[in-house]
């Protein structure tokens, strides 16, 4: 059998690429089948791993500020020779901020406009940006300062680039921005819908994980109206009540303001890696992430992979650390849904032994499959 495999990263535990291999050598062990590896992601964490893995593109080491304004090695990666693509995560993430330090008023996005810088000087026409896992609230303030906004207080003195910065501005300056931007295209993976203010806005749904007491969340969804409605006037439009606007504290908005196209996570990293040409010429799907539920067939990685596959009439696996929620509903998109967990363990246990479990219940199910077949 050919034999796809396009799963999600099992969070805490094995990135995408490492289930897609522990599957792979699992099903390569228990017979003679061609196996594809696709490793998924939706736009978050582990997207540029995903991408590279399932694609000739190169990582670029650069140096840019992290979120709280510190200058820090990371990377991004080229595919196609001319797209970038970008995680927000690697240069403005939460996780690079401690929990002691996590303040809206102390984090940035100016190293996500300096990547942006980089890889347009690497002559990029078209760059992917994964929204997930920032650690920030600054509505883009800190990306377009680096793409060469300029904002002034009410004295008309200029402003730095962090959030508390943004509760300053009193006027904005656009005539410096990079010209290149008006050639590029931005692609942006957003699974979320909330809209840029209000109450299912950027401060009010995220800021709260991000640090921001409900004295900040207040004073930042009133700053980020502001500075929206400054950056409208001088543009001719209007984006904050776009869905996605408010998704990574407003950054969405932000590039939306730089004609970007908001699309779902999974289809955009499914089309980089070609995973729909994979699908139509394979006999069998595994797809799977770290915990399934109903949710699981709205924009995650899985549920888009099995719809993708329904299409070419391709039965699909799920395979995922655990199950939980309505299965019924799940067992209407896939074929089969397996947990890993086969005996009574604890969480820790069953994190500490993901690979073991994974390879296990891979076999499992290639020996349930062959059995079939050869009852035919």
């Amino acid at each position: 059998m050919k034999i796809v495999v396009a799963p999600d990263s099992y969070k805490g535990s094995l990135s995408a690429t490492e289930v897609a291999h522990t599957i792979k050598t699992a099903i390569q062990e228990s017979g003679d089948h061609e196996v594809i590896t696709k490793p998924m992601a939706d736009g978050g964490e582990g997207t540029i791993e995903a991408i590279l893995s399932a694609t000739s593109g190169k990582q670029v080491q650069i140096s840019t500020l992290g979120p709280l304004g510190e200058s820090i090695e990371t990377s991004y990666a080229i595919i196609n020779q001319t797209t970038a693509v970008i995680e927000t995560a690697m240069h403005a993430g939460l996780y690079q901020v401690p929990d002691d330090k996590r303040n809206p008023d102390l984090t940035t996005t100016y190293g996500m406009g300096q990547a942006i810088l980089d890889a347009l000087d690497r002559g990029c026409q078209q760059i992917i940006i994964g929204l997930g896992g920032s650690a920030t609230n600054d509505g883009g303030l800190g990306l377009l300062q680096a793409l060469g906004l300029h904002v002034f207080d009410k004295n008309g003195n200029p402003l730095d680039k962090f959030g508390n910065d943004l509760l300053h501005i009193d006027a904005v300056q656009l005539d410096d921005l990079d010209p290149r931007l008006q050639d590029v295209k931005f692609r942006i993976a957003c699974d979320v819908d909330n809209p840029l203010c209000g109450e299912l806005g950027a401060s009010a749904v995220y800021g709260p994980q991000k640090g921001a007491t409900p004295a900040q969340i207040h004073l930042y969804d009133k700053a980020l109206h502001h500075f929206a409605n400054l950056l409208e006037t001088q543009l001719d439009n209007n984006w904050q009540h776009t869905p996605g606007a408010g998704a990574a504290g407003g950054l969405g908005f932000a590039f939306l303001s730089l004609g970007a196209k908001l699309e779902s996570g999974a289809s955009l990293i499914a089309e980089a890696i070609s995973l729909e040409q994979s699908i139509e010429v394979a006999d069998l799907i595994l797809t799977g992430e770290g915990q399934s539920d109903e949710q699981t067939l709205y924009g995650k990685a899985p549920g888009f992979v099995a719809e993708l596959a329904k299409k070419f009439n391709k039965p699909t696996i799920l395979l995922s650390g655990s199950l939980g929620g309505n299965t019924a509903k799940l067992r209407k998109h896939f074929a089969g849904c397996f947990s890993i967990v086969n005996q009574p363990l604890s969480l820790e246990e069953c994190m500490d032994n993901t690979s073991t479990l994974l390879k296990e219940q891979t076999m499992q199910i290639m020996t349930l499959i062959q059995a079939m077949k050869e009852d035919r």
